[in-house]
């Protein structure tokens, strides 16, 4: 092919990559208003764990919240991330009353889970995350013109979150700490700490769940 014949090669259009670049800036928009996390933030094991003491074990299940509705969906998000493990979740007789609040630690339900026959309790505490309050948003996307090649194409995208508040955060999200503890002798095995940055706790709950979960298996708990 001649140089000549090179150079009368048609020049790609801006068009598909245009959308291509739209489709990208949309995800990442998508993604980071998902608040997903992508690793606990602290985790902590039994330095005497063993290999995987709570391998197809029985636990029971239990969220404080405080609210009814946030701690019932803990309870299904959770018990779903224990079942994809191989786990056998069960659900306390009487889950503790949301109006108590959280903290009462593990020592307040390793009883219950004696009685329910499990290998250990399995305990999630979600709260809002106050660490999220007013912090500068790290996400803002605008875009008028640019050209590829010597091109010019134009674009209409622009992002920007949050709106309002002078680019500051005014959701808290959440904050998710959950632990494995023996039944029998109260021994706690494991722990860690996750938070979400999306008001959405559906959404949100089920990233965490996930995270804490994966997290527990990565560390050998079962």
């Amino acid at each position: 092919m001649s140089s000549s014949t090179r150079h009368a090669l048609p020049a790609p259009t801006g068009a598909p990559r245009t959308t291509a670049l739209t489709a990208l800036l949309a995800a990442a928009a998508a993604a980071f208003l998902a608040g997903c996390a992508s690793g606990p933030e602290a985790t902590w094991s039994d330095p005497q764990l063993g290999a995987k003491p709570l391998q197809g074990a029985r636990v029971l299940v239990v969220c404080e919240a405080a609210e009814t509705t946030l701690q019932q969906l803990c309870l299904d998000r959770m018990s779903e991330e224990a079942t994809a493990r191989g786990l056998t979740p069960v659900r306390p007789a009487q889950p503790p009353a949301a109006a108590g609040g959280v903290g009462r630690g593990a020592e307040a339900y390793v009883g219950a889970a004696r009685t329910a026959g499990a290998t250990a309790l399995l305990l999630t505490s979600v709260t809002p995350d106050s660490g999220q309050v007013s912090r500068p948003s790290p996400f803002s996307i605008g875009i008028g013109g640019f050209g590829f090649g010597g091109g010019h194409v134009g674009a209409g995208v622009g992002v920007s979150v949050p709106i309002g508040g002078g680019g500051y955060a005014s959701n808290p999200g959440f904050a998710a700490n959950s632990s494995f503890t023996e039944a029998g002798s109260g021994r706690l095995l494991w722990s860690a700490r996750t938070s979400t940055t999306t008001s959405d706790f559906n959404a949100g709950m089920g990233t965490m769940a996930r995270t804490l979960m994966e997290a527990a298996e990565k560390a050998g708990v079962f």
